[in-house]
């Protein structure tokens, strides 16, 4: 499956192809740029991956410098850019080499933070090896590395040349993780397709046994999706707010834990649950529309109940979100499934309300 993502002189393909990485030498020959590349992953991926993408790039005649960082969410720090800035000044990478982003979202946010800002910016493609960077982190061009204060805070928007997604990759996923990158695809589904939805539904048991057609079905459908809010709002202007369903309060939850008691897509199941109860008490949505939302996570092994949540903290951390314009932050609600709104100056104490029913017993 190829999905363009339209954007004029931006534009790019998404490649949907189980053992896509054994061609991403003669893809990236055929964009006519540079000879020197960057690979840059962790040493968990590049141990699996590295030499598959390496040989194809040598291959199709490229230079390949191979760049380590950490693993998940410690590879999105300045110190970590900086070594990477290093890594391409000593490999000679100029404004027309690409850098390679091979691994987990964290991998891509980093790779595109560096690609964006080297020499105001180079070539970068995409190789997502989690289903949660497949469907979401790799697409759309939002590179970022973390602040103590909140998460992605300090960034740039810059497209990626080229997305190459291999379903095949998901199986060798730690379950957790596998399970974690479902919560975006059921997000899509929520807000943006109410078939895609139903198909989740209906294929639920399969897509969680990672049933390799099943899964490049679905994995294609979520990129679709978002390459289409993509193509109409590139730069998060309103559309794009839609993509954040369930992380206003996800990202907080995620803060405030330090980034350690909750996977991103753990997270954001609970933040949906959250955003979807708030619609609830708001009057926004139906409790039918809640109930399908929060039984279809647990149908794929995501939470959708925590304890120990320190409700005023999480409520800081949602102050300090970067979609805050003027002071206030935009909540995304789905009236329905298939369908979303954004809401301005929602009442903390609802906010509140909504967070402690994430510590009550699971209908």
């Amino acid at each position: 499956m190829v999905i363009p993502v339209d954007l004029g002189s931006r534009s790019y393909r998404i490649v949907v192809e189980s053992g896509a990485l054994d061609t991403v030498g003669a893809r990236l020959a055929e964009l006519g740029v540079g000879k020197h590349t960057a690979l840059v992953s962790d040493a968990a991926i590049l141990r699996l991956y590295g030499k598959t993408v390496a040989r194809s790039l040598e291959s199709a005649g490229f230079a390949v410098a191979t760049v380590e960082v950490p693993e998940g969410e410690p590879a999105k720090t300045l110190a970590v850019a900086a070594r990477c800035w290093d890594a391409l000044l000593a490999a000679r990478l100029d404004r027309t080499s690409t850098v390679l982003a091979l691994g987990g979202g964290a991998v891509g946010d980093v790779a595109g933070f560096v690609a964006a800002t080297y020499m105001r910016g180079v070539n970068v493609v995409q190789l997502p090896t989690t289903v949660l960077a497949q469907v979401d982190a790799s697409i759309g061009g939002k590179t970022a590395i973390d602040h103590p204060a909140a998460k992605n805070l300090i960034g740039a928007f810059h497209q990626p040349r080229l997305v190459l997604v291999d379903p095949a990759v998901v199986r060798s996923l730690p379950e957790r993780e596998f399970r974690s990158g479902l919560a975006e695809i059921v997000k899509h589904g929520i807000v943006l397709d109410a078939d895609y939805f139903a198909e989740v539904e209906r294929d639920a048991a399969p897509l969680c046994a990672r049933d390799l057609p099943v899964v490049e079905r679905i994995i294609g459908g979520s990129c679709r999706l978002k390459a289409g809010v993509v193509a109409r709002d590139e730069r998060e202007s309103e559309l794009r707010h839609v993509l954040n369903y369930g992380h206003t309060i996800g990202h907080a939850l995620e803060s405030v834990t330090g980034y350690t008691r909750f996977a991103h897509g753990e997270a954001v199941a609970l933040g949906i649950v959250a955003e979807a109860r708030l619609a609830l008490r708001l009057g926004v949505a139906s409790e039918e529309t809640v109930l399908r939302q929060e039984r279809l996570l647990a149908a794929v092994g995501l939470p959708v109940r925590a304890s120990g949540l320190d409700a005023s903290a999480i409520l800081a951390a949602i102050t300090r979100d970067k979609k805050a314009r003027d002071g206030r932050v935009p909540f995304v609600l789905a009236p329905k499934i298939g369908a979303f709104q954004l809401t301005y100056d929602v009442d903390p104490d609802a906010i509140r309300a909504a967070l402690r029913e994430l510590a009550t017993e699971a209908c």
